[in-house]
Formats: structure tokens, sequence, C-alpha cells
């Protein structure tokens, strides 16, 4: 994570470096369903910042093997259990998403439950590095928690941003307009917003 400080709740597996996270079984089918076609254009290779235990990213490399997909992360320990989970794929970056990135060229990047557990200035870094290093057409796909300046938010949402602000002010669940204002001042094209189970959202930006 960018954070620096976030861990989600976990246990140890069979190999000691392995990291669990249970939240990740429950969502990456839905995550899938939207992720898949586009990892299924084949513009190139596909990095996930702040891939946590590298669940998401074992999952996802499973069901496209010959894409060529790289995790990243900011924690020791978050490293550690990329490279456990996927020993097959090359060694996780050390990406603070807020900082420098690599020299390099990416046909999609994933991140997956970020924008709320870290500063904004992590989101603002995220949306920069996807405009300076997606390939034209390429594209940023987004999962996690939103809520609404108008309109009815879910309760769930409204307790979880509470509960957030309470561990750390800096983080929150990010209001949807302020994001897609932020993609638009950029110059990322909006390309999706789509409902997915227990009040979260898949939104997808593109590169010109």
């Amino acid at each position: 994570m960018s954070t620096g400080t976030y861990t989600a709740r976990a246990a140890i597996i069979t190999d000691p470096q392995r990291l669990d996270f249970p939240a990740t079984t429950q969502n990456r089918e839905a995550i899938w369903q939207v992720l898949g076609p586009l990892v299924d254009e084949k513009r190139g290779p596909v990095l996930e910042v702040a891939s946590g235990s590298g669940q998401h990213l074992a999952f996802f490399s499973s069901l496209r093997p010959d894409e060529q997909w790289q995790g990243s992360d900011l924690e020791p320990l978050h490293r550690d259990s990329i490279r456990a989970w996927n020993p097959n794929l090359p060694p996780a970056l050390e990406l603070d998403v807020a900082g420098e990135w690599p020299e390099r060229c990416w046909g999609g990047i994933v991140a997956i439950n970020l924008l709320h557990i870290s500063r904004w200035a992590a989101t603002l870094g995220l949306f920069r590095g996807a405009r300076a290093h997606l390939v034209s057409g390429g594209w940023l796909y987004l999962y996690g928690a939103y809520l609404r300046k108008r309109g009815a938010n879910a309760p769930s949402n409204l307790a979880f941003d509470q509960e957030l602000r309470r561990q750390n002010p800096d983080w929150g669940v990010r209001y949807l307009e302020e994001v897609l204002a932020l993609a638009d001042n950029l110059g990322l094209i909006a390309d999706g917003q789509v409902e997915m189970p227990s009040n979260n959202f898949s939104l997808i930006f593109r590169q010109k």
C-alpha cells in the first residue's frame, strides 16, 4: 500500500510468507467479470499497484497466464507475500504511487481498495502515473467503495468512511465526483462505472 501504515487483517497460511486476506476471495470473481475484458484487449503489460498480499494478482494471472503481470507494493511484508503467491512472476516493485514511477509503459493499471486507505496525494499520484505511463488507449481500473455528493449513500459506506477517518484523518471513502473530476483534469477519459456487490464500484479510465 502507498500509505506505509495500513495492513489489512490477515492470517498466515502454509507458507509463512503468504498473507491471507479473506476479502480477496469474496470479491475476486465479481472484479474479474469487469477486469477480464480489459485484460483481453492485450494492450501491453498489466501493473497492479498496492497488490497487498498478492492474492488478487495470483488469481488474475492464473486466468490469463499468457499476460505480462507485474505486482507492486510499498510494504516489504506485502512484497514478500506477493512473491510467495506469485513465484513465476517478476518480483514486486517497491512503488509508492505518490512518488516516482519507473520509466516503463503499461497496457493497463489495476488498483483495488487503495483510494480509501491512502492519503489524497496517493490518488493524485495514481492518476498522474497512469497519465504518464499508460500506452495510447490503455486503461486504469479502480475498485472500491465511493460516496456521492448528491443522492443517497449506502449506510455501510457512510459507516466505513467514519471508521477509516477515526483510524487516520487522511483516509476515507472518496467522493465519486471528485475522483472523476481529477481524472478529467489530468486528461484521462472516464470509460465506465459498474455497480458491484456490497455497494462497491468498478471505475474504468482511458488514456487518450
